[in-house]
């Protein structure tokens, strides 16, 4: 690793810290997640740069493409630097037109650690989220029974640490009956808050809360306050997001993802940026 990261680090775990800015690869299949990236050779810069800029926090899935991201990882960063940690996530297939199907049968779930483990061309994965719910956000239900196929991969040594992502609290407190949660992935960003109490929660458990879309997602957020505040710090209202977000928790882990150098920039040095506390409450009241 090459730099050194403002905005702090989170260790869930004895062998595990993430960087609180990481970085979400997402973006870097084409459009709709599907298929290969616009442009390759920028999809590798980003991934270079992140590294290069000190994230040591990068979220990937194979069912990204499929296969895509996972695949660009390995071009890109393999033999991976030490500190690096790659957290992917399991529970979902695309069909043939892109679209987005549950995966969770104990068959399916293994097979996708096992396409994990060979499209990044490791021995034993960082960790692996659970992924439950559907694309509108979690769906109550009982999920020990697929956790513990991850439990049971984690005890054969393919999975160092494991999570859940797109749940309830009880979901969380369900898959903790079977084995240690270092991570929470969900939906929340300045204009989406019904994690809350989740999001204190795992800050009093010292597990990391990884906000997925904490600019939107598909759909950028828009706010008069956010571009005001922003204006007046002199930094953009997608820095401003992530500066709050930041700060909104000791346990909050951004995954910001983006197919442009520029932009990953742009993402990484809003972990320099200072709220103040008035500019914080305005956020707060969005």
């Amino acid at each position: 690793m090459t730099g050194t990261l403002p905005g702090g680090t989170i260790t869930p775990a004895p062998g595990l810290t993430l960087s609180r800015m990481g970085y979400g690869a997402m973006q870097l299949a084409g459009p709709g997640v599907f298929g290969p990236p616009r442009d390759r050779d920028e999809a590798l810069a980003v991934l270079r740069t992140a590294v290069d800029l000190g994230v040591t926090h990068i979220d990937t899935s194979d069912f990204y493409g499929p296969h895509v991201t996972n695949e660009l990882i390995r071009e890109a960063l393999h033999p991976y630097p030490a500190g690096l940690r790659i957290v992917t996530k399991v529970g979902a297939r695309r069909d043939a037109q892109g679209g987005w199907l549950p995966a969770l049968g104990a068959r399916e779930l293994r097979s996708q650690v096992h396409d994990n483990l060979r499209n990044l061309r490791l021995d034993v994965l960082d960790v692996v989220n659970l992924r439950v719910g559907g694309v509108h956000g979690p769906a109550d239900g009982a999920l020990a029974e697929e956790f513990g196929v991850l439990a049971e991969m984690r005890e054969q040594g393919l999975i160092r640490h494991l999570g859940v992502s797109n749940v309830t609290a009880e979901q969380v407190a369900e898959a903790q009956g079977v084995a240690p949660v270092v991570t929470v992935q969900n939906l929340y960003n300045i204009a989406h808050r019904e994690d809350d109490a989740l999001v204190d929660l795992c800050a009093q458990q010292n597990i990391a809360y990884a906000a997925f879309f904490p600019l939107g997602g598909f759909t950028p957020l828009q706010s008069a306050t956010l571009e005001s505040v922003a204006a007046r710090l002199g930094a953009t209202p997608q820095q401003t997001a992530l500066a709050w977000l930041l700060r909104r928790s000791p346990a909050m882990a951004l995954i910001p993802g983006t197919s442009s150098v520029a932009h990953l920039r742009e993402n990484v040095a809003a972990a320099q940026l200072e709220l103040p506390a008035h500019a914080a409450a305005e956020l707060d009241a969005v």
